[in-house]
């Protein structure tokens, strides 16, 4: 028997590998590469790397993604391995792939800005930025590279995401579509470097001391970054301390990171960062894609597309958002971490959504009817779903009410006043013991821990949950969940995590035909992850204007959630989890009103907090049920 499995093995990767080698050498043999330097208005070079296609039957279409992350591999001889990739099928269509380094990476010349703000009162050739750079490079390639059709379209991923929301921008009449996928979008509120002003210090750090080295003159290597020898996270910035140890770590030639401490409040810096302030009056059509459980830009892809609705009504704008890591959609869409989907949701993508939208605005090929407003894989069930807007015009807006018990309850209750009791319920929260956001070791964040078991925090002194009894029937959430909270803290500050979580009966199991990571973990009694956020406490009122909290005195903070997309199945439990640390996904919040950026040591104290649901102050959750 295992003979025949590992003839069988043998021939599906021989397969496989013969497959990638045919179209590796059919990339080879039926296109060409071309490195050009493209001049900018300003005169700055941008190295752009085109992949032109042999064939002169027709006339082709460009697609193009702007990159901080470089053009690599260098050399007209040497050609991205796209073959390994869905991306071949636009090969195979006879695009003409480009790829930018943006101004002042990596080949390119110029002064590299991050999330460089958008400029709409351009007046000279001096007034830059990314959509200019963007409108100068495809006037470049419309005019001087032979053979192409006149249509360009822009996509890509993460900070390539970002630079496709300003390609849009650019009013180039060339530009027919573009698809911002997870796009860097706001990293003060929601994207990579802070949720609702909380610093992420954990990805920012890793991320940041190779990505922010400085680059006076075009280089085809960055180098290593920060190192340690410590290879278990959460032991590592414990030691590191306050944050402000981090910034002389990282050093003094890391510019953004410097800039980033200088500004702890939403001030003007941080809004002229924010992508979503130029979506007005779009001409392209829009392809706004991302993750459900999206590590790093779960809150752009979903807020993107909302401001592009609200503030440009009539550019033609669509979401597709899957049960994904960041990224997923161009690799394996079966699982992520524990957690299955039944199908390939990424596979489903790429040949139903994405290739079809580019084929059809670029190519004038096939249809796009059936790629509808909203396309969105709502996990629990396991099901795509089209619908003609998001959130869909059937939800109802339900409040999920804490009761006695460690309960929750779609009934609001009252009790005489001799009866009410001011009920709460009570933890600790101690920085320096926080609250882990995953249960085991590792060196790097995880993608998994969005959809991992939360039974670990669970059982935590410092950990609050609260549960809704055995579902009757199928509950369908579709859309941002609230939390409104009402407190009281000892001190003057505190975060507060919110999680939403899916608990599985005892008995779960997957089907033996859903694909999975090749574990066995014990799914009966599962609590999944459906939703976390943490809000920083003192920007409850404003994010401009942060305050104090009185101690002991009642205070409500209210956020919201990034959007739902889940079905709670029959017999499943709906829970609820709330701490005030989430370490170290999150920085740790030294539960006193200052600057945290230049907290000491010493300033860091333990915050004794309650959850209050009495009569008078109610906490509770406003879940988008879908009716």
């Amino acid at each position: 028997m295992q003979r025949i499995l590992l003839f069988i093995l043998t021939l599906s990767l021989s397969t496989v590998m013969y497959a990638q080698n045919a179209d590796s050498s059919w990339f080879v043999n039926n296109y060409v590469k071309k490195e050009i330097y493209i001049s900018m208005r300003d005169g700055v070079k941008l190295f752009t790397s085109f992949y032109i296609p042999k064939d002169k039957t027709e006339l082709h279409p460009f697609l193009m993604m702007r990159t901080p992350y470089s053009c690599w591999p260098y050399g007209e001889d040497k050609f991205l391995p796209v073959w390994h990739g869905y991306q071949m099928a636009y090969l195979k269509e006879n695009y003409i792939l480009v790829i930018q380094d943006v101004r002042g990476r990596y080949m390119s010349e110029g002064l590299f800005e991050d999330v460089r703000p958008f400029n709409k009162n351009k007046k000279t050739n001096k007034d830059i930025d990314e959509a200019s750079d963007t409108y100068d490079a495809i006037d470049w390639m419309v005019k001087n590279i032979e053979n192409n059709n006149g249509n360009v379209g822009v996509f890509g991923t993460s900070y390539p995401g970002f630079y496709s929301t300003e390609a849009a921008l650019s009013g180039h009449p060339a530009l027919k579509a573009v698809s911002p996928q997870a796009p860097v979008t706001d990293w003060f509120i929601g994207d990579d470097f802070h949720h609702k002003g909380v610093f992420f210090m954990m990805d920012g750090f890793s991320f940041y001391p190779t990505f922010g080295k400085p680059h006076p003159l075009p280089t085809k290597d960055y180098g290593n970054g920060f190192e340690t020898d410590i290879k278990d996270n959460y032991k590592f910035f414990l030691q590191a301390g306050p944050v402000k140890n981090l910034a002389a770590m990282i050093g003094d030639s890391i510019k953004f990171w410097h800039e980033m401490y200088k500004h702890p409040n939403y001030d003007s810096w941080w809004k002229a960062r924010n992508a979503r302030v130029g979506l007005f009056d779009v001409k392209p059509a829009m392809l706004w894609v991302g993750g459900l459980f999206d590590a790093e830009d779960c809150w752009g892809a979903w807020n993107s597309y909302k401001a592009c609705e609200s503030q440009s009504p009539k550019t033609n704008s669509k979401i597709v958002m899957g049960p994904w890591y960041h990224g997923q959609w161009s690799r394996e869409g079966s699982y992520l971490g524990n957690v299955r989907f039944e199908s390939n949701t990424s596979e489903y993508f790429q040949k139903n959504i994405e290739v079809p939208f580019f084929n059809y605005y670029l190519k004038n090929k096939g249809s796009v009817n059936d790629i509808a407003e909203a396309n969105i894989f709502f996990t629990g069930a396991n099901k795509w779903r089209t619908l003609t807007q998001w959130p869909p015009q059937n939800v109802q807006l339900k409040v999920l009410y804490i009761k006695p018990g460690n309960k929750l309850s779609f009934d609001s209750y009252s009790m005489s006043k001799s009866a009410e009791a001011k009920l709460s319920s009570t933890y600790t929260s101690d920085p320096s013991h926080p609250v882990p956001y995953t249960e085991d070791i590792h060196e790097e964040r995880t993608r998994e821990y969005m959809t991992d078991d939360q039974r670990f925090a669970s059982r935590r002194p410092d950990v609050l949950s609260f549960q809704l009894d055995e579902l009757k029937e199928d509950l369908t959430l579709a859309g941002p969940v609230i939390a409104d909270l009402a407190v009281t803290i000892s001190t003057t500050d505190a975060d507060f995590v919110v999680k939403l979580i899916d608990v599985f009966p005892d008995t779960f199991t997957y089907p033996s035909t859903f694909k999975n990571n090749g574990s066995n973990y014990p799914m009966g009694g599962y609590q999944m992850l459906v939703r976390g956020e943490i809000m920083r406490g003192k920007f409850r009122n404003s994010f401009e204007k942060p305050e104090p909290f009185v101690p002991n005195k009642p205070a409500q903070v209210k956020f919201e959630l990034p959007d739902v997309a889940h079905t709670f199945k029959k017999g499943h439990r709906i829970m609820i989890q709330i701490q005030s640390t989430w370490f170290p996904l999150a920085d740790r919040n030294p539960q006193k009103f200052i600057d945290i950026y230049k907290a000491n040591e010493n300033d860091f104290q333990t915050a004794v907090i309650h959850i209050l649901y009495d009569q008078e102050n109610q906490s509770k959750f406003i879940l988008p049920v879908i009716k």
